[in-house]
């Protein structure tokens, strides 16, 4: 993506930009800033994550009992497999694509595209988002799609599968926390999980954040980064799109101001 990593302090307060930015994905970053409850989660949003999870751990307790039903353990412990490595493929075309392409009025995707957007310019803001209203939109997403699939399936490899695929897909945004996450901050057990390439690792997603930002995109385990940008399948894919459709990805552009990253130590001296 392209942004700068570091923005040189100036002293005019998050007030003012608020107030005289044109940038809808400026105002929303600046308010999140001075506005803690938009980290906060709410009911509604703790209701979804529920809601997503209770889908999954259905989808799971079918392959399971099926599984034991017909003595078949394999398949389904694979087709988790096949659905936990697929999930971080998913995460990546999908984050490539929120990254650079579209914009807030884009129909569907608009609030995730403004959200990623400002994300990029404020990363940090993502560890103080609290657990249910990081996850919500995704769990909502889970909900609709693995729900039909609970009740009409009794398949321990189709239900093996949707479960590990949808529960990593769901939590994805934790992982993606966690990645912006400092060492001494997380639980050992998911720094370990990090440092065996379980779940994407800090130092892995920390390079999507510098030049030439545009690559690591994956954040459920990262495992397809390294394959993917060393094909440049997302350039690819750029290229496709810019001779097909005429449009120019935003990682192809040189950084604006709305897109320089601000350190926290930065954001926290301008709102004083």
């Amino acid at each position: 993506m392209s942004i700068l990593t570091q923005a040189k302090f100036h002293p005019i307060s998050l007030q003012h930009q608020l107030h005289t930015s044109h940038s809808p994905i400026l105002r929303t970053a600046v308010h999140s800033q001075l506005n803690d409850t938009s980290l906060l989660s709410t009911w509604s949003h703790r209701a979804w994550v529920a809601s997503g999870c209770t889908t999954v751990l259905v989808s799971l307790a079918k392959s399971i009992t099926c599984a034991a039903n017909s003595h078949m353990w394999a398949e389904p412990i694979l087709a988790g497999l096949v659905g936990y490595v697929l999930a971080d493929l998913g995460s990546g075309v999908y984050h490539w694509g929120i990254d650079n392409y579209g914009g807030a009025s884009t129909p569907i995707f608009g609030a995730q595209i403004e959200a990623f957007q400002g994300h990029h310019k404020w990363p940090w803001t993502i560890t103080r988002r609290e657990f249910a209203n990081n996850l919500h939109a995704l769990a909502r997403v889970v909900t609709f799609i693995v729900l039909p699939i609970d009740l009409v399936c009794n398949d321990p490899i189709v239900n093996g599968f949707v479960a590990v695929c949808s529960g990593s897909i769901m939590f994805s945004q934790q992982f993606h926390a966690w990645a912006h996450g400092t060492k001494s901050r997380l639980p050992p057990l998911v720094v370990a999980l990090q440092d065996f390439g379980v779940l994407v690792s800090r130092s892995q997603h920390s390079a999507h954040h510098r030049e030439p930002y545009n690559n690591n995109y994956c954040i459920v385990s990262g495992v397809w980064n390294e394959f993917l940008d060393k094909h440049k399948v997302f350039e690819a894919l750029e290229m496709i799109l810019f001779f097909k459709q005429g449009v120019r990805p935003r990682s192809w552009s040189e950084p604006s101001s709305e897109w320089i990253e601000e350190t926290e130590t930065t954001s926290q001296l301008t709102a004083q």
